[in-house]
């Protein structure tokens, strides 16, 4: 007999779990009370990459003179549709994973999912009514909402989160944002590129705090030379305001106004009125504990994606997905997280994996470093891209790779080679002599590993 699995949450964890188990052989039923695939595609990760999409056409054809090319008349944003375009990428792929469910024979079932015991979830629909699900095993996936500050008047209107300014049918003429990471780069790299003046707020000494601090201090520099306000090392003690006007008041008494402000510090776990507190299932600072098979204390239930404690990537959701069900199916699987790779879609982009130069030294490595700038490449130099770097961190006992930063063109698609190096225990040695493709941008992963060793060709 098949077993019965019921997941609760339908983002890139959540479908992807249903579709492996189904195919795995078992009866899934996915429970989501919104649209599928969860925050990533809805509110997050693809949304954000359908307007950075925009702005960055918009910053190719107001530079197209540096390339010759000739572009006379007025050169403007569309908001509306550059957000009826983003609306319609979404509405696409959100059909494409219903299709996918439908063909692996995955139920989906439309409601708020709560676990009655570890054999069963209730399902409480729009109209009210519920419906009950048995299960041999049931999944939590129910991923996170924006972070707010309690003291912040939240109004959708004048001080909001990265879920309303996916959807500002208008270009703010100025904008501070609250949070210096992934997403207030991103959102600080859109608005400022359709016209907006950003201000940057960060409580930390760099932008991308949890990054490489060294490729954060790089970011740093580009985003000023977008005339991108910062302000580091400060926080916002109070917020104001009005019909025109937002207004934060900064712990040093200096204040900032803005058309609107955007809160971007980070997303708390979707864990209450689920069924945790009943069953005992273990949380820690507001994440739900669990083994390296994906599952908690509570034997035949499982939890992945932001709601478990780690870093809350689609990609890694889906990996702790595909674990969690293998170990379901009866496989002894363990979740790897040692090279995970980081991406900031900004421009110039940011990627990272395995450990920062910083996390090394702190967890006892004696290091080496190869570097090499993309401004060494000609493919960079061809295409007008020749800000930014590759940066490996080695083990000097070993000599195998620890991490990597990259902050320069297609950054997030040429981490994965580092990945895979961090991943198998390559050392700069082995990596660094795999033949790359000239002229490309990859190159300057093969010219930081030669450097590591003092054996890079084109570094002087």
């Amino acid at each position: 007999m098949a077993k019965k699995i019921v997941i609760i949450g339908a983002g890139p964890g959540g479908y992807v779990g249903a579709i492996k188990a189904a195919k795995m052989g078992a009866q899934v039923t996915l429970v989501e009370k919104e649209k599928v695939g969860g925050t990533c595609l809805n509110r997050g990760c693809i949304p954000t990459k359908a307007l950075l999409a925009a702005s960055d056409v918009l910053t190719k054809v107001k530079e197209a003179k540096d390339f010759g090319i000739i572009i006379e008349g007025d050169i403007k944003p569309d908001i509306n549709f550059i957000m009826e375009r983003k609306d319609k990428i979404v509405e696409r792929l959100v059909s494409g994973i219903e299709f996918l469910l439908e063909k692996n024979n995955v139920k989906l079932v439309n409601g708020t999912g709560k676990i009655a015991d570890k054999n069963k979830v209730t399902v409480t629909k729009a109209d009210g009514s519920s419906e009950e699900l048995e299960a041999d095993a049931i999944i939590i996936a129910t991923g996170s909402s924006p972070a707010r500050i309690p003291t912040f008047p939240y109004d959708g209107q004048k001080v909001i989160t990265s879920d309303e300014a996916l959807n500002l049918r208008y270009i703010p003429k100025s904008m501070i944002i609250v949070g210096a990471g992934v997403i207030g780069c991103e959102f600080a790299n859109f608005f400022n590129s359709i016209g907006t003046s950003v201000t940057l707020v960060e409580m930390m000494d760099h932008v991308l705090p949890l990054e490489d601090k060294e490729i954060g201090s790089e970011m740093a520099k580009f985003l000023k030379r977008k005339k991108i306000k910062l302000i580091l090392e400060s926080k916002i003690d109070k917020v104001e305001t009005n019909d025109k006007f937002v207004k934060a008041v900064l712990d040093n008494g200096k204040e900032i106004e803005a058309d609107i402000m955007l809160v971007a510090i980070g997303r708390k776990a979707n864990i209450s009125d689920i069924g945790l507190e009943e069953l005992g299932i273990a949380v820690d600072r507001g994440r739900i504990l669990v083994d390296e098979y994906m599952e908690t204390n509570v034997k035949g239930i499982y939890a992945i994606g932001d709601v478990v404690p780690g870093a809350q990537l689609a990609h890694v959701a889906s990996a702790e997905a595909e674990c969690a069900v293998e170990n379901i199916m009866g496989q002894k699987n363990k979740m790897d997280y040692s090279a995970v790779p980081r991406g900031v879609f900004t421009d110039p982009e940011v990627a990272g994996v395995g450990l920062t130069e910083e996390e090394a030294i702190a967890n006892g490595y004696s290091i080496k470093k190869g570097e090499f700038a993309f401004r060494g490449l000609g493919k960079a130099q061809a295409i007008g891209q020749i800000f930014g770097k590759v940066k490996v961190i080695v083990d000097e006992n070993t000599d195998k790779l620890l991490g990597a930063s990259i902050i320069g063109p297609n950054a997030t698609d040429i981490i994965h080679e580092l990945a895979v190096g961090v991943r198998y225990g390559l050392t700069a040695e082995q990596l660094g002599r795999v033949i790359h493709s000239h002229p490309t941008l990859s190159e300057a992963v093969m010219e930081a590993l030669q450097d590591v060793n003092g054996k890079s060709a084109h570094k002087v």
